[in-house]
């Protein structure tokens, strides 16, 4: 049976976790992005659908072809950040059901029915996935700084041309220079925002 983990790992990914805007200049090695991907994968989904597909953006030239596709208050950040990560999800995530879900291969067929149902299950599940990305990272001791405020047709004509892959966030990764850090913004308590009934 399941203990509670330990209250630093719960400090490391949340208590104490903070989203950065200015970096270390630490780069993040390929092994640790796939040891990254390796974690987050294993979190559920939908009949373990899995829609999320992930382009680390890391080189110079990957970085300029995203800084004009980025709201100018984002471009700094995004260029000193180790990497920026473009969480996507695939619209077509079904077709490997079969191979996701060999207990139940037709189970394709609950998804590849409607389009609209099929973008709902990919946009909830592939944004699920980002959050399991946010919390492995910090898990493996980066820090994080998810964003919106970007041109989201822009990037997937740059980066996901000739796919079935949408954009959803940006989560720039790295090393955070804590000394740059505002004071943590308040969060509801429990009776403003939950309710057992």
């Amino acid at each position: 049976m399941a203990e509670k983990i330990a209250q630093s790992a719960l400090d490391q990914i949340f208590m104490d976790a903070r989203t950065h805007n200015f970096w270390l200049e630490k780069p993040v090695s390929e092994a640790t992005l796939t040891e990254l991907y390796n974690i987050m994968r294993m979190g559920p989904t939908s009949a373990n659908c899995s829609p999320a597909r992930i382009i680390f953006v890391q080189s110079k030239e990957a970085k300029e072809k995203l800084k004009p596709l980025l709201m100018e208050g984002n471009q700094q950040k995004t260029m000193a950040a180790p990497v920026c990560a473009i969480i996507g999800h695939d619209l077509e995530f079904y077709e490997k059901i079969p191979e996701l879900f060999p207990h139940n291969p037709d189970a394709k067929n609950w998804f590849n029915w409607s389009a609209e149902f099929a973008e709902q299950t990919a946009f909830r599940n592939g944004t699920l996935q980002g959050a399991y990305f946010i919390i492995a990272a910090r898990a493996l001791g980066l820090d994080c700084g998810p964003m919106s405020g970007f041109d989201q047709a822009g990037v997937d004509a740059e980066f996901f041309a000739g796919t079935t892959i949408k954009s959803n966030f940006l989560c720039n990764i790295g090393y955070g220079d804590a000394a740059k850090l505002d004071p943590r913004s308040p969060r509801l308590a429990f009776d403003d925002a939950a309710k057992i009934i």
